[in-house]
């Protein structure tokens, strides 16, 4: 391995560190808390949320097939390709911050518009991280590893440990996946995100939450992206550490 390699490798070692750690007194209570709420939302709602969000995401990632080019990578560094996964994060970023200003200042409606929206921007950054890296988006196998990197980005931790786990082995347990347990993917995502975008619904005071909140979730989707193909960039045998 080059100098580059064994510097992100230590940071891949610290971040998966990270996410092995107990959960905090108050990450334990939120999570008790989104489930109690979730009790009361009625079950034909989840059908409704669950089938929209399905259907949201499938149609992003077709979307993002046709327009990536996926010959413009071929052949780069590790180095070279996070620069380019940088490069593209701060796009999004940027298109995320703008898209959560906008939506935030329009106050309880266009509040709710945005999840849909940010929604859309993080599965084509994921998209595009991923074809950076060298792997064949239009392949199932590769779609549901994105899905799963999503998940990863914005689980509670106990759901977090599970997929890092699938990640890690991706090779040997890619086999036994059909699909997503949507119900699960959606729930997770809504539990996650719900209260800090409550107060985007917020007129006036929406703008710089909605910014600053859409900043800091593709800044934690960039991270978990970019360690989760680093794992399977040195699972490979010639980037193997010595």
């Amino acid at each position: 391995m080059n100098g580059y390699e064994h510097e992100v490798y230590q940071e891949l070692l610290d971040w998966e560190l990270s996410l092995l750690k107990k959960q905090s007194m108050f990450q334990k209570i939120s999570k008790r808390t989104q489930n109690r709420i979730n009790q009361y939302i009625p079950e034909r709602a989840h059908q409704i949320i669950t089938e929209s969000i399905k259907q949201m995401v499938k149609t992003t990632l077709f979307g993002s097939d046709v327009t990536t080019n996926k010959t413009q990578y071929v052949g780069k560094t590790l180095e070279e390709k996070e620069q380019l996964v940088q490069e593209k994060l701060e796009g999004y970023r940027k298109t995320a911050m703008l898209e959560g200003a906008g939506t935030g200042a329009g106050g309880f409606l266009l509040g709710l518009a945005d999840f849909p929206l940010l929604l859309s921007i993080k599965i084509k950054f994921l998209f595009e991280v991923a074809t950076i890296y060298g792997w064949d988006v239009s392949k199932y196998e590769e779609r549901l590893f994105i899905l799963h990197v999503f998940q990863l980005a914005f689980s509670n931790d106990d759901k977090r440990r599970e997929v890092y786990y699938l990640i890690k082995h991706w090779d040997e347990e890619k086999g036994r996946l059909t699909d997503m347990d949507w119900r699960e993917f959606q729930q997770e995502y809504r539990d996650y995100i719900d209260l800090v975008k409550m107060f985007q619904l917020i007129p006036g005071f929406g703008a710089v939450v909605g910014a600053y909140a859409n900043y800091n979730l593709l800044e934690q989707l960039g991270t978990t992206a970019k360690n989760s193909y680093r794992i399977r960039w040195f699972a490979q045998g010639d980037r193997q550490i010595k």
